[in-house]
């Protein structure tokens, strides 16, 4: 009995210690706060392109896959698709995992590794595609064709009419695939909330949120962060001219209001062809005439006369024409026809008034000897 006590007593001894040893412990510990609601906006451009790369990956793989059997590509497309997507999701994933596992061997590695989403998938895609491809296109020359790149754009051109796979579920598959590629968060939103009233006020500011552009007849979509990327690109926005004329032009039409219509169009002066070198925005077209009618007359002048007249005569005819009652005509004849019409009409209205003239001074001449 008395050794039953002291074993006892001993053990109430060194269980009194070890709690002594031993931290507290809070009985109802606390669990640390994790965000639950996720922000899964992303570039839209990316996924644009993505999924452009995945109809063609798919398309690719469907000829390949049927290269030299009795049967198209079309015959395959459905399975295909299906087996594409669940290999690119889960590659993508894997993706992760090797980039982190090459990061802790070698950090210039991962920083090789670590390239744009659109990079990842496309070697993704070129992996797929070659698991599909047939023992006849491996062995052939069919990989290296023309007739293969013909037939792949045309079974692309073939899935985009019968709309076999649409954009807004291509879009999808991208969506999943950058934000599993996307390492350094460049090109999706990886923001966590604790409730959905946080997560819904965010994507409302978010910088990945989806914009329509509001230009009449353009249908665009794009990220937030590239409106005014788009802004400046979108070609159906309604700009000043640029060679500053007075009207507003449609972006895409641009090029040809400058060359057509604009009232700033640069023009050779329409006497180009007998002298005049000049240069001028078409609205200024009437003063320049105006403001150089003597040269134009002096040019019109010398093809008319051609060596018949000295350039002194030419320059007399030219101050006769300016004092004439006809120099308004003159001044608004604006090319070399219509100014060559108005001289010769004006020199001829001169020449029968000299021979009056001339009649004249005969005729008083004559009285004159006969007194």
């Amino acid at each position: 009995m008395l050794i039953f006590l002291v074993i006892l007593v001993a053990v109430q001894i060194l269980g009194f210690g070890a709690a002594m040893d031993a931290p507290e412990s809070d009985p109802c510990p606390v669990k640390e706060n994790v965000p639950l609601f996720n922000c899964d906006q992303f570039d839209k451009a990316v996924a644009r392109k993505i999924s452009q790369m995945l109809l063609f990956g798919l398309s690719t793989a469907c000829v390949d896959n049927t290269t030299g059997l009795f049967k198209g590509p079309a015959s395959v497309a459905v399975v295909i698709r299906k087996e594409m997507v669940d290999y690119l999701k889960q590659r993508s994933q894997a993706y992760i995992a090797e980039a982190t596992i090459q990061g802790g061997a070698n950090a210039t590695s991962v920083d090789e590794f670590l390239e744009g989403p659109t990079e990842v998938v496309s070697v993704l895609i070129d992996e797929f595609v070659g698991t599909k491809r047939n023992l006849f296109s491996r062995v052939s020359g069919w990989l290296s064709s023309e007739g293969r790149e013909e037939k792949i754009d045309d079974f692309v051109q073939e899935m985009e009419t019968n709309v076999f796979w649409p954009i807004d579920r291509r879009e999808a598959v991208a969506a999943i695939l950058i934000q599993n590629v996307d390492l350094r968060n460049v090109f999706h939103c990886s923001i966590r909330f604790d409730s959905a009233e946080q997560l819904a006020e965010h994507k409302s500011q978010c910088g990945y949120r989806t914009l329509n552009c509001m230009n009449n007849g353009c249908k665009a979509k794009f990220s937030a962060m590239h409106a005014e990327k788009h802004d400046l690109e979108c070609p159906f926005k309604i700009i000043p001219c640029e060679q500053m004329c007075s009207e507003m032009i449609m972006r895409r039409e641009m090029d040809k209001h400058c060359i057509t219509v604009c009232a700033m169009k640069l023009v050779n002066c329409p006497f180009f062809q007998v002298g005049c070198e000049s240069a001028f925005p078409q609205c200024n077209l009437e003063k320049h005439c105006s403001e150089f009618l003597q040269s134009h007359l002096l040019y019109v002048l010398g093809v008319i006369h051609k060596q018949e007249a000295s350039m002194e005569e030419l320059r007399m005819r030219v101050q006769l024409l300016e004092k004439s009652h006809s120099i308004n005509e003159l001044s608004e004849a604006l090319d070399v026809r219509s100014l060559t019409l108005a001289i010769k009409e004006q020199e001829a209205k001169m020449r029968k008034l000299e021979r009056n003239v001339s009649k004249i001074q005969n005729q008083q001449e004559l009285i004159k000897n006969t007194k």
